[in-house]
């Protein structure tokens, strides 16, 4: 089976290294050309977007965003213009399921299947691959490409027909967010109370506040580690999308609101390439501390 993968970036080029190790033939293609050597060592073929629609079986995109995706694939250009009848397509990008159904519906006029698939677990999960899919699509289709997934992931979940897979990573986001906020505030309070930050983590993580967000933010925090895993811009793309969707479905989401806020103050000075985790930089300066270290 020959896959196309589109989009080596943070999170794709790991995931597309890791369908290489599995045995598929990929053919690759990204704007940044180290992106591609490293993929090309690793056995990759590189190809054009005619390419890699003409000689593909499955066409996977791993891309920032809704106009990305829809250039990519329906653009003049695009990869679907060239693609064979009975082919698929699978979209691991965070992108409104909104447009996911609009490409979809285009798609299956020219008889190509295709899964909105994005996944959680930021880098280090995908370079082990062991993200977590979720995914949105027929059910057949779903079970033919799933293996094809569980090399990139420990769990793919079908969480309804095409959408529901980014509905679903609304969700995941949103949690997401909202729990690195709140941890930033807690750790704040810590040590402006004079308590150290890394005791009560230490303290709490084993209880009912403990979570994998925790135990992959903290450190971070603490450590004045803002390397990105997933970047504050990209998170603030996906909350965007969040209330574009909550507002068209009548759905209540302050908090997002509230966390989207912070996470736009800290992009427009200076932190929209930090990880999410740098949410801890507006606490600091509010609070006129540094979390677990002196200033």
């Amino acid at each position: 089976m020959v896959i196309g993968f589109i989009g080596l970036g943070i999170m794709g080029r790991p995931m597309a290294e890791n369908l290489c190790k599995a045995g598929y033939s990929l053919i690759v293609n990204d704007h940044h050309e180290e992106n591609i050597a490293s993929l090309v060592a690793a056995g990759a073929k590189e190809g054009s977007l005619k390419e890699i629609g003409l000689n593909s079986d499955v066409v996977i995109t791993m891309l920032p965003n809704s106009p990305q995706v829809r250039e990519v694939m329906l653009g003049k250009e695009g990869v679907a213009s060239y693609m064979r009848q009975q082919t698929a397509f699978i979209d691991m990008s965070s992108i409104n399921p909104v447009d996911s159904k609009y490409i979809g519906s285009v798609l299956k006029e020219k008889n190509i299947d295709m899964l909105d698939a994005p996944v959680s677990g930021g880098e280090p999960k995908a370079i082990d691959g062991t993200v977590a899919f979720m995914v949105g699509g027929d059910e057949e289709v779903f079970n033919k490409y799933k293996p094809i997934l569980l090399h990139m992931g420990s769990t793919v979940t079908r969480c309804g027909e095409l959408g529901a897979g980014n509905t679903t990573k609304l969700a995941n986001q949103i949690i997401v967010a909202c729990n690195i906020e709140a941890l930033a505030e807690a750790l704040t309070l810590a040590q402006k109370a004079g308590v150290n930050p890394e005791c009560v983590f230490e303290a709490i993580k084993g209880g009912l506040a403990g979570s994998t967000v925790m135990n992959a933010k903290a450190p971070m925090m603490i450590n004045g580690d803002d390397k990105p895993g997933f970047k504050i811009d990209l998170h603030i793309k996906d909350l965007n999308n969040a209330l574009e969707c909550a507002h068209t479905v009548g759905a209540p989401v302050p908090m997002t609101a509230q966390v989207l806020e912070v996470m736009q103050y800290l992009n427009n000075n200076g932190d929209g390439k930090s990880d999410h985790s740098a949410i801890a930089h507006y606490y600091e300066k509010l609070a006129d501390i540094k979390i677990g270290r002196e200033k």
